[in-house]
């Protein structure tokens, strides 16, 4: 499809586009640039670091033996692979916004490449709480991740776009858990010793983690019509202030509770990752192999049930717009809370098993659904909020493990019916997102004020900017997100001195 670009020269694109060139279209098997080859470099080397990040795990009970490991040791390691990405995932997004996601995302991977590799030479309590804590930078990506979906594909189908391939993502925390023992077997089979063969198998994410930077590197493009580097050169694109985009993100109320909702939607599934092979190993006395297969489970329905929440975000909004994104998202995430009291209450194998797997469905189709609210939240700052509402997803992970894991306070069991708890009151807050264009879930839109789409994404620049057209990009953007009024898609105009849309 040939459009009219920023610039004197017209673009062709395989995929229909809307007036920013971002996809209509969203075609799974497809690797048309830049769309789609976007996309699977982005789930792929997302999918990488996650195999990287919770490659220690399955392997735990042949770690702790060679390293003399308490359970307060791997409870403090567990808590440090998540932490460390708090931060990193808030500077991730600041990153995307002012270098763009290819640099960010490839930079990252590669400078936590090395540790992956150093982790077969931990020799100690202390070492091995390093190499996780290190490690587990690496989960950043996520938010390039899903800044680069919302960068290329448009507002309907954003939910599915960063679902998928967030979800996909999220499949090497099941991976692993195969791979891993798998990896280590053969190793051991081939000759090697117990404590030599885990040491070894490491190199294998390590070897991936890097590969997956260097693609990035060589395909990746920042946005469809180049690189951000590209844009800013020509003028195409204007080069932003730290200092604006950190005001407009964390000033946004909407970011904080996404970021508390998705700190017990991802949270959990980080902390699940982090104890359920050990969980079931410890419990109903399974052998490493066993307890992996079924710990990876949970991991593996990232496949369906994440993609699943960004399709359901997209479908309902076409009906009941942003208030239906809202409203279902509090739905299947408190359902996650009741199904999570109920598996730490299960006392035998196999009804454990079922409860985690549904558990599991409900748990990770709430992230797809928040995601499919994140990218409106704010245009200016969108990499800062993807990044905000990311490292609250770490940051519940390190909390409920520190409360909940750590130590022998609570039993595991638990500990998982507490956690459950936890889920159903931090979903709670959900219903105090208000967009005055498009409502909440407690009310509709206001007729007084901020009443449109253009009104609220310009509000982010200043009358200065306005005058250099710095905010053109964010017109084009509430243009086309104007279906979030659902049903009432007549019921609002644009302003009169709003700029015109394009239509492509």
């Amino acid at each position: 499809m040939e459009v009219s670009g920023s610039g004197t020269e017209a673009q062709t694109f395989a995929l229909p586009v809307d007036s920013e060139h971002k996809a209509t279209e969203f075609r799974l098997f497809s690797v048309a640039v830049p769309h789609m080859q976007t996309f699977h470099l982005s789930w792929i080397s997302f999918f990488a670091c996650f195999v990287s990040s919770f490659a220690i795990p399955p392997l735990v009970p042949v770690i702790r033996d060679n390293l003399n490991l308490t359970d307060t040791d791997i409870g403090n390691a567990g808590i440090a692979s998540v932490s460390g990405a708090v931060f990193a995932r808030l500077a991730m997004g600041t990153a995307c916004d002012l270098f763009g996601p290819r640099l960010a995302a490839a930079s990252l991977i590669l400078l936590t490449a090395p540790v992956v590799y150093f982790t077969s030479c931990a020799n100690s309590a202390v070492s091995f709480l390093l190499v996780r804590f290190f490690t587990g930078f690496s989960l950043a990506t996520f938010v390039s991740c899903q800044y680069w979906m919302s960068t290329m594909f448009s507002a309907s189908i954003v939910g599915v776009a960063n679902g998928v391939a967030a979800g996909w993502g999220n499949l090497g925390g099941g991976a692993t858990q195969l791979i891993m023992p798998l990896v280590f077997d053969l190793i051991h089979h081939i000759g090697a010793t117990t404590f030599t063969a885990w040491r070894i198998a490491f190199f294998i994410p390590a070897l991936f983690q890097t590969s997956t930077a260097l693609a990035i590197f060589l395909f990746g493009q920042d946005m469809p019509d180049g690189n951000f580097h590209r844009l800013q050169k020509s003028g195409d694109k204007q080069k932003d202030k730290v200092s604006k985009v950190l005001y407009n993100g964390i000033t946004n109320y909407r970011a904080w509770i996404l970021a508390l909702a998705y700190g017990y939607s991802f949270g959990v599934e980080l902390t699940i990752d982090n104890i359920i092979a050990g969980y079931f190993y410890d419990k109903f006395n399974l052998n490493l192999h066993t307890a992996g297969i079924i710990a990876a489970t949970f991991g593996l329905s990232n496949f369906f049930s994440r993609p699943s929440g960004g399709l359901i975000s997209d479908l309902i909004a076409k009906r009941f717009g942003m208030r239906g994104r809202l409203w279902s998202l509090w739905v299947v995430q408190t359902l996650a809370g009741v199904l999570c009291i109920i598996l730490g209450r299960m006392g035998s194998l196999s009804a454990s098993i079922a409860v985690m797997i549904i558990f599991s469905i409900f748990c990770q189709g709430a992230c797809g659904l928040t995601f499919g609210i994140v990218p409106f939240v704010s245009r200016r700052s969108l990499g800062l909020v993807s990044g905000m509402t990311g490292g609250g997803g770490n940051f519940g992970a390190v909390l409920t493990q520190l409360i909940f894991f750590r130590g022998s306070t609570y039993s595991t069991q638990t500990g998982i019916s507490l956690m459950g708890i936890m889920i159903i009151c931090c979903t709670l807050p959900l219903c105090l997102i208000y967009f005055p264009q498009w409502g909440g879930m407690l009310s509709g839109p206001t007729t007084r004020g901020i009443t449109t789409e253009e009104e609220y994404y310009s509000s982010e620049w200043n009358a200065k900017e306005k005058e250099q057209d710095f905010h053109l990009a964010s017109m084009k953007f509430a243009d086309n997100s104007r279906r979030e009024r659902g049903t009432r898609v007549a019921s609002a105009s644009s302003p009169s001195d709003a700029s015109p849309p394009t239509h492509v």
